[in-house]
């Protein structure tokens, strides 16, 4: 049997034992590197990562810092933003983030139509290309939205889209 003395000192040992293997699993994921995508080179990785972390490596503390530059942290494309905005400007906006690139309108009804929709538009990449918007219709029944006119209204944002960075390349 084991005394008391004997079974306190027998557990800080184990808290010493445990709480040194902690910080030893935290140090080392602050080491570590994703693997090289098939076919790309490792030193292209790791030079990516590293200049995305800065030159200095990334440390814990950073997760607490308010470094990072508000102008640059937003990954969503002005054009298919913008161009959501005006082709659904008969449905009344309820919540925008353009943060996460989520749109989502009320119902209404478009000019000349007699059916009352709604729509969530998700921006999901700063590309101009199609499979960065995502639209989801649904209308005012709670019906089914024909896939065509789905694919009719993202094609509207996206040649929209076109139509401003068009524009805005002339300036």
């Amino acid at each position: 049997m084991i005394s008391g003395a004997g079974c306190m000192a027998i557990q800080r040992k184990m808290r010493v034992v445990i709480l040194g293997g902690l910080v030893a699993t935290v140090a080392a994921c602050g080491g570590m590197k994703r693997s090289a995508p098939d076919g790309a080179r490792r030193d292209t990785v790791e030079t990516r990562e590293d200049q995305e972390m800065g030159k200095g490596g990334s440390k814990i503390w950073d997760l607490f810092s308010n470094s990072a530059d508000a102008n640059t942290t937003v990954g969503v494309n002005k054009y298919l933003w913008n161009a959501s905005l005006d082709v659904l400007n008969f449905l009344p906006i309820q919540s925008v983030d353009p943060f996460s690139g989520v749109i989502v309108t009320g119902y209404g009804t478009p000019p000349g139509g007699g059916r009352a929709y709604r729509a969530t538009i998700y921006v999901q990449d700063p590309a101009l290309e199609a499979r960065s918007l995502k639209v989801a219709l649904q209308s005012s029944g709670g019906g089914a939205v024909p896939a065509e006119t789905t694919r009719a209204v993202e094609d509207a944002i996206l040649t929209r889209a076109r139509q401003l960075r068009i524009r805005d390349s002339k300036l």
